[in-house]
């Protein structure tokens, strides 16, 4: 009974990390790409801008800080980062040896890098007060 429910369970998270993929792939600017490398390519450039975002806000919250809260934010940073990839290689591992791949990878990590971009703006709202 454990194994049935385990394998239902795994199959549902499967099918919901397809899901998102899917809806991810159809709201996203690479629309008019041709072919999956096109969309691969765009979907890469998307992240890289997200990313580049990051860092400039990144930057102006470092500012703000001195010492050991500079650090600590270095340090969150770093480990986020590392998650960050993780997780987007999980996600994008149901694709694994597909040519879709590289997109659902950089479409992950363009969506969590811009939800941590949001959360660092809220930090330096904080910071103002």
């Amino acid at each position: 009974m454990k194994k049935i429910v385990l394998v239902l369970l795994l199959s549902c998270a499967a099918l919901l990390v397809n899901v998102s993929a899917q809806r991810r792939a159809a709201k996203n600017p690479c629309d008019d790409a041709r072919t999956q490398l096109d969309m691969n390519i765009c979907a890469d450039k998307q992240f890289k801008a997200a990313d580049a975002e990051l860092n400039r806000v990144y930057d102006q919250l470092a500012a703000k800080l001195e010492g050991d809260l500079r650090a600590k934010l270095k340090t969150a940073e770093v480990s986020w980062l590392k998650y960050r990839d993780d997780n987007c290689g999980y996600e994008a591992g149901v694709y694994e040896g597909g040519s879709m791949r590289p997109m659902v990878y950089s479409f992950c990590l363009e969506r969590m890098t811009k939800a941590r971009t949001a959360e660092l703006r809220e930090q330096i709202k904080e910071q103002n007060q």
